[in-house]
């Protein structure tokens, strides 16, 4: 929302105003969170709490564990491969609309940090490996964020590629990486949309933590970009007082403890800290709580905004995820699928389909379409059977489904009986969700005991999976089965992200129950129960699945990740899908007419049986709406016409940039300025930018702009295929001696036969180096390459002797 000068001039007025008031004991406490997810407010100078919430793609509110009801969009990588700035602004929109009816004022996201390697854990809320397209997305998100009065805060700031040792690693970047490569989606979105808050990372960067880097806060980001707006830490990633205060770091969160508070106000009054330094974090602070409405005269929250569950939500959503999904290989036109014949849909995918990655950005969802349920509702139930398939997870739970209702009230969720030392309740409550948190439920902690009790939903007899998770000593019981067991944390996320568990396969009936009481352990952990139809051992599963695959004109396998390896705090040790899904592809394409596998995972993974399948769709990590969404690309009535951000490995090991685990605390980024595509040296499984859609596209005459460097590009682009489509024209740089690199970009829909003229621009902030402290522009040598992809590449112009 842009603010007029007189507005801007009257909040500076008021915030200084409020300086002068506030005593320090007051200032400093500001400066800390309130809660895990609120600021202070502060009476005196009329300051309402001002509420955050994790949001990349949905905004979870305050609650960490069970909040409300929310829209679950698809992954930022899949949006991402829309390659569309007007998307990602409407995503960002549409979040507002999102945060504003839960009444937050301040969405924590978008994430810039770049795909480095394939085998970081968190790349799935993440835009790309490439900084441009990262850079442009991002400041598209924003404005749609702060154009509706939501406050965006880019994260993580800096270098903060992987999870291996988060909290403690030493990132090694020289200047020049730094500058034109990691730092650049942060300057592209300080400069075009001014973020209201920038969140440090845990990391250090260069021997400096990311809180405490004065060069980069203070020098950089405050300095030479002019940031105006507020710096917070990451989740307990302050470890000092003095040095990050005096590092230029405004908010350290959460709260309410932390390293500020009384020992800041120490350090000011012992002359460690000076105390305009405090105001000017105060003032950075007052002017994001201006910004978002909470400083003076409070906002006015919207009255009516769709529910996630809503024709107009869901109708989005699944456009979104749709539009953004890659057809990676369509041999003989495989794809769209003829609506008259069979089809088997097999995997376990398919039925326990993975809407989100796992960690801080978690969302619950309304609901999520499984694929099965999907192509089921599209093609009808006489013409699709669905076939489990062999198990994904070490941690059975992380893939549980909704299957769980309290016994009384016969609502989702379980039944929550708090007891006193003596055995008597305390409190019995339902809960509609299947964890419940003490550091969440005040109600919770001053239990000797906790008992969850939940009835197992099934329709008739089945074999399921049922335990509990998290930290405590546990009492577990179900019919035929009586077990004590003690939990204890997996590691430091092992309070909220990574929970201990323990489950038992069992044969159970209709109306089953299922009882856990957890002994309250120290900590506030999170507690849970839950259960899933167990898996058929491997053979039988594989088995089954060639056998259905055999009978059906088209067999729809769909493997893909769990939320083990696309998760924050963890990274993957390899590509290779887990358990034995590669052999069950393999056996399907053996056995069917036609094989199409639907991969259900935001990052790469390695394909040993492509050459004997017919088609292959990236569906990545779609949300609410996966399986409506998928069902509409594959029947045709959406095209995914998205084009892949990351470069996918062929094998293990390929790439610039391959472990994110720290060698004696330190990862160096040893592959300078070449990262993703433009260091790739041997040919990958896919090229950054791929993407075939449902049409073919010719290029014709192409033409470049320049003068002292490249300015643009013009090409003509003709649908030449049968059917409607959207092409993504890409230009790319390959200066003499430089890493090629992407320039630009522009999207087209077109009909059959249709040619277009297509304008790209070209972002000079790619043309440049870093040398000897200054910007520099790059000599005008090389290529300049048109392309479908780095490996379609349409037209090749020289560079030199364009002037």
């Amino acid at each position: 929302m842009e603010a007029s000068d007189s507005t801007r001039a009257d909040l500076e007025s008021r915030i200084e105003k409020a300086i002068v008031t506030l005593d320090l004991d007051a200032k400093v406490r500001l400066l800390t969170g309130a809660t895990n997810f609120t600021l202070h407010g502060e009476p005196a100078v009329e300051l309402a709490e001002v509420v955050l919430s994790d949001g990349p793609t949905g905004v979870r509110g305050e609650r960490f564990t069970g909040g409300r009801i929310a829209c679950l969009l698809p992954n930022a990588t899949l949006l991402a491969q829309h390659w569309d700035t007007a998307v990602a602004e409407d995503v960002g929109a549409l979040l507002a609309e999102e945060a504003g009816a839960q009444h937050v004022h301040v969405v924590l996201g978008p994430t810039v940090n770049l795909h480095r390697t394939a085998l970081a854990g968190r790349l799935f809320e993440s835009f790309s490996e490439d900084p441009l397209l990262t850079g442009a997305l991002a400041t598209a998100y924003i404005t749609g964020l702060q154009d509706n009065g939501i406050g965006a805060t880019l994260k993580h700031f800096v270098a903060n590629e992987s999870e291996t040792d988060r909290k403690t690693v030493n990132s090694v970047v020289d200047e020049r990486t730094l500058r034109e490569v990691y730092l650049l989606p942060f300057e592209m979105a300080v400069a075009d949309a001014d973020p209201w808050a920038i969140m440090a990372a845990y990391n250090d960067i260069n021997g400096t933590p990311a809180t405490e880097n004065t060069a980069l806060i203070e020098g950089v980001l405050k300095g030479e970009w002019g940031y105006d707006g507020l710096v917070m830490s990451d989740w307990y990633a302050t470890d000092s007082t003095v040095e990050s205060a005096n590092a230029g770091l405004d908010l350290s969160m959460p709260g309410p403890e932390g390293p500020w508070g009384d020992k800041l106000v120490a350090a000011v009054r012992a002359g460690e800290v000076a105390e305009p330094r405090i105001d000017e974090h105060v003032r950075r602070l007052l002017r994001l709580a201006g910004r978002v409405g909470a400083f003076g005269s409070e906002r006015a929250w919207p009255s009516s905004v769709p529910a996630p569950a809503s024709p107009k939500r869901r109708e989005a959503l699944r456009n979104l995820a749709a539009g953004g999904m890659t057809v990676l290989v369509n041999r003989d036109s495989a794809l769209p699928l003829a609506t008259e014949g069979t089809v088997a849909v097999i995997g376990r995918h398919a039925t326990e389909t993975v809407a989100q990655g796992a960690g801080s950005s978690q969302v619950r969802p309304p609901h999520v379409v499984g694929i099965a349920d999907g192509i089921t509702q599209t093609l009808g139930a006489d013409l699709v059977s669905v076939v489990d398939g062999v198990e994904i997870c070490t941690d059975p739970l992380a893939a549980a489904q909704h299957s769980l209702r309290d016994p009384e009230t016969g609502e989702f969720g379980m039944r929550v009986t708090t007891r006193d030392v003596r055995g008597e309740v305390i409190e019995s409550r339902y809960v509609d969700w299947s964890e419940v948190s003490l550091r969440e439920s005040p109600w919770l902690e001053s239990a000797a005991t906790i008992e969850l009790t939940a009835e197992v939903v099934m329709e008739h007899a089945t074999r399921m999976q049922v335990g509990v998770r998290g930290r405590g000593e546990w009492t577990f019981t179900a019919p035929g089965h009586f077990e004590q067991v003690r939990l204890d944390r997996v590691d430091d996320a092992g309070e909220v992200l990574r929970l201990p568990y323990r489950t038992v396969v069992l044969d159970l009936e209709p109306g089953a129950t299922i009882t856990a009481v957890a002994t309250a352990a120290p900590g506030r952990p999170v507690l849970g129960l839950a259960a899933r139809v167990a898996p058929k051992p491997p053979a039988v599963a594989i088995s089954a699945a060639a056998k259905a695959a055999r009978t059906a004109d088209v067999a729809v396998v769909v493997v893909g990740l769990t939320p083990e390896q696309e998760t924050e705090e963890v990274d993957k040790i390899t590509l290779a899908l887990p358990g034995e899904q590669d052999a069950l592809v393999a056996a399907v394409a053996a056995a069917a007419k036609r094989t199409v596998v639907v991969v259900n995972a935001a990052t790469p993974v390695l394909m040993p049986w492509l050459d004997r399948v017919d088609a292959v769709l990236w569906a990545g990590l779609p949300g609410q709406e996966a399986g409506a969404a998928v069902a509409a690309v594959l029947t045709g009535e959406l095209e995914p016409a998205g084009r892949l951000v990351t470069t996918f490995p062929a094998r293990d090991g390929d790439g610039p940039a391959w472990s994110p685990v720290p060698v004696r605390g330190e990862l160096a980024y040893s592959e300078g300025s070449a990262v993703g595509y433009r260091g790739w040296q041997t040919e990958p499984l896919f090229w950054f930018g791929h993407g075939l859609g449902y049409t073919k596209w010719a290029y014709g005459e192409a033409e470049l702009t320049v003068d002292d460097t490249i300015r643009s590009v013009r090409v003509e682009v003709t649908n030449a295929g049968s059917r409607a489509g959207r092409e993504v024209v890409q230009v790319y740089w390959r200066p003499e001696g430089e890493p090629v690199r992407l320039i630009g970009w522009a999207g087209i829909d077109a009909e059959p036969g249709q040619t277009a003229s297509v304008d790209v621009p070209v972002d000079g902030r790619v043309l440049r180096r870093w040398h000897e402290s200054e910007w520099q522009l790059l000599p005008l040598t090389g290529e300049v390459l048109i392309a479908r992809g780095l490996g379609d590449i349409r037209v090749t112009l020289q560079v030199a002797g364009q002037r």
